[in-house]
Formats: structure tokens, sequence, C-alpha cells
């Protein structure tokens, strides 16, 4: 009975009909409605309504940023980068076997979604009258194609499996494939179907071959994209004189990022004392170091957005209730105690903090759908290495959101709600 009396009285005390009543409330049209408190109420809804929506837009932002790069990053590579120790300071490698019996059990471990060879070379690429240098980068078998499919702007990705690449510097009928960047192709004034002359620095001398561009990526990584030529494996094989069954090393993809420490764990126990492992996050420091640090400035923006929904519900409760003074003061004088008027606030806080997050959550996701679905907000790809604001819209993420915000302003209002127990009836109503 408490509760529906302590219901019924904080929605008359927002001059609300009474459900069932027929009518609005003598002293809810008295004090409510044409009250100081009804704007600031407005300003506190729409105020809590601004910090969801900033919280849930800021969180959407960072995560789409985060994945953006990492998925390009790792596209590039892999996650986890076994190769031989042996290695030098170049890009010549130590070939390994690709028949080694960790192999498959690298491919069985929980947590690894696939394993690739590769193998890469440094180079230069010569044209007419331009000279860049590269990285050839061979990728056999178990090698995604996925990535550079969906960056590809111009033609096809190259022919795999084709082994018979000896092409020489005149090049033949069965010339190799490649897939050049478009940051590196507008610098050689080449496009589809030209073809490259590569030269490749062996000891004393140097060994060249021709590649046919069969396609043009863009992934805006112009770290990467200035350098890296993508190409069957068989081309680098090749040219390193080794075997068919040698590569450079291999490349694993695990199925989840945040798990990556505890796949790295259970790897290192399975590979040979003349292996190594590298991680995407050892190989580019800098890069994950600064994708780190935007979390930091993310939890800075959620916790002064929480502070603002919190200052605005506990701003108009106060003045709500030294607004409704009288109307405690008639109350108590009726014999409801404190605990049940506290109550009374916290639910009209509550109705407060409510309709402010629900306002929030709308404005959000519509903001956040606009942009994953129409690009709305643009970016420069020299600096940002993406085109468009990219947003991960997640429904744990709004509701994480949503209910932390609820429960900060609860507990907030429960500051104002205790100065109810100091208000004297004689004295509040003798004043009204």
């Amino acid at each position: 009975m408490n509760l529906y009396f302590e219901r019924f009285m904080a929605r008359h005390l927002q001059g609300e009909k009474a459900r069932g009543g027929g009518g609005s409330d003598e002293l809810a049209n008295k004090e409510g409605r044409g009250g100081f408190s009804s704007p600031l109420v407005k300003v506190a809804i729409w105020s809590i309504a601004l910090g969801v929506a900033v919280m849930v837009v800021s969180v959407c932002v960072l995560r789409g940023f985060q994945g953006e790069i990492r998925r390009k990053a790792v596209g590039f590579g892999s996650h986890i980068v076994v190769k031989s120790y042996n290695m030098g300071k170049t890009y010549d490698e130590t070939p390994v076997d690709m028949r080694r019996q960790e192999v498959k059990r690298i491919a069985s471990t929980p947590g690894v979604k696939n394993v690739g060879f590769f193998a890469v070379k440094g180079g230069m690429v010569k044209t007419d009258d331009q000279i860049e240098g590269i990285v050839l980068k061979g990728v056999g078998e178990g090698f995604d194609t996925t990535f550079f499919g969906e960056c590809l702007q111009e033609g096809r990705l190259f022919e795999q499996g084709n082994n018979n690449t000896t092409s020489n510097i005149e090049g033949t009928s069965n010339t190799p494939e490649a897939i050049v960047s478009r940051l590196l192709a507008d610098r050689l004034e080449i496009g589809v179907g030209d073809k490259l002359r590569v030269y490749f620095w062996q000891g004393e001398s140097y060994r060249a071959r021709v590649l046919q561009v069969s396609g043009i990526y863009s992934t805006d990584l112009s770290d990467f994209d200035k350098h890296v030529v993508v190409c069957d494996l068989g081309v680098v094989q090749r040219l390193n004189n080794w075997e068919d069954f040698q590569a450079g090393g291999y490349e694993i993809t695990v199925e989840d990022f945040n798990h990556l420490d505890e796949v790295v764990a259970a790897l290192i126990g399975q590979l040979g004392y003349d292996l190594t492992l590298t991680t995407i996050v050892d190989e580019y420091p800098a890069l994950f170091a600064w994708l780190d640090l935007l979390d930091s400035n993310v939890v800075l923006i959620i916790a002064i957005m929480l502070l603002v929904c919190a200052v605005s519900v506990v701003s108009a409760l106060l003045i709500f209730i030294f607004e409704k003074g009288s109307t405690i003061g008639v109350l108590k004088a009726l014999g409801t105690d404190n605990g049940s008027i506290r109550r009374m606030f916290v639910l009209k806080g509550g109705i407060i903090s409510l309709k402010g997050v629900l306002a929030g959550v709308a404005v959000s996701v519509a903001l956040c759908g606009a942009q994953k679905w129409l690009g709305l907000v643009k970016l420069d790809p020299a600096y940002y290495a993406m085109s468009t604001v990219p947003v991960e819209l997640n429904g744990w993420t709004v509701v994480a959101v949503a209910l932390g915000t609820m429960a900060v302003c609860i507990i907030a209002m429960l500051l104002p709600a205790a100065y109810v127990a100091r208000i004297e009836p004689a004295r509040s109503i003798r004043f009204e």
C-alpha cells in the first residue's frame, strides 16, 4: 500500500493526473506546473540526454576506430608471426619448412582461426622515370584474401598457386601477377595490366623480375601502402632459390584479439627451439600504444558526462524539494514518515533520469546508425587512415551506458532526498 501511495504522490508532484483520478491534483497545479522547478526539470532531462548521447557516441566511435586500425594492421600481416630464429636485420629470411609437425598443432590450438605461409623480400621498382623501394610479400596456402579483396579498387587479386614464376626482365607469356597500392601506383604512374620491373639485391649482385599488376588496392594506411606489393609465395621462393615446401614463416590469425595473450601463451610451448614468435603488438608498439591511450580519453569523457548527469538530477531534485516544502510539511503532519517521503522524491528523480536516458539512447543510436550506414562525417585519409568516421554500434555498450547512468543518478539522488528529514512541518506550513 505504501509503495502505491508513494508512486501516486510522485506522479502528483510532477503535476500529472492520478491514475484513475479523473482530474489534476490541486496541489500539483498550484506548486508544480507553474513553479520554478518545471523548466529546471526539463533542463535536467536534456542534460542527462546529452550526457548519455555523448557517452554512447564516444564509445562507439572509439571502438570503431580501434577495430578499423587493428583490422588494417592485421590485414597486412596477422595477429602472430612465427619465423626462423636466425634472422638478420634485412628483409632476407631464413626459410622454415611448411611440413613441420608444429604447423598442425598450431592450427588445432584453441583460439587459433587460421595459419598461413608467407615470405618477404626487399627490392626496388623501376619505371621509365620513377624508382621506389618496396617490400614484396609472397603469400601462399592458408592466406586469407578477404582483407585485400575488400580494399581492392581496380582489377582483381593475383593468381595463386602458380609456381612457374621464372620470368626474367624481358618477361614471358607466364608473367607472375601482383597487386600494388593506389599510392604506389600513382607514384609510378602505372595501372592494371601494366608490368613492373623489380630488382632484388642478393650478395654482390642483383636479380630482376617482371610482375604484372592484376589489381590496385587502398587501405589508407600510408606507412604500409607506400611500399607493400603482394604476390604469390612462389615468386619469392624462386627468387630465394627455395624449395616449394619452404617459406619465410607462418602467419597466425586468432579468433578474438582480446584473447591474443592467452593464445600466445599456449603457442610458445609448441614451437621448436629454432623458431621465434612475434605478435602484431610487438611489431607495431607505437601504433597500439596510441590506440590504448584513446581508452583513457574515453574514460575521462564518460566520467565528466556522468558527473554532469548527476549534478543535473541533484540540482533539479533539490530545487523541487525546496519548492514543495509546504507539501512535505502537510504530508508529515498527516503522519507520513521521512522514509516514505524520501522514496517519493527518489521516484520523482528516477522518472527524470529515465526520461533523459531514453532520450539520450534514442539520439545516440540514431546518430551512430546514420554514420555507420551512410558515412555522413568524412575524414582525411592522409591523417586518420580512413575516409569516414568508423562506428561500432553494439547493443551491450548502449545498455551498459544506460544502466550505469541510471545507477549514478539514483545514488546521487540520495543526498537531496535526505534533506527531507530536516524539514519541520510547523515551520514549512506556517511559511506557506
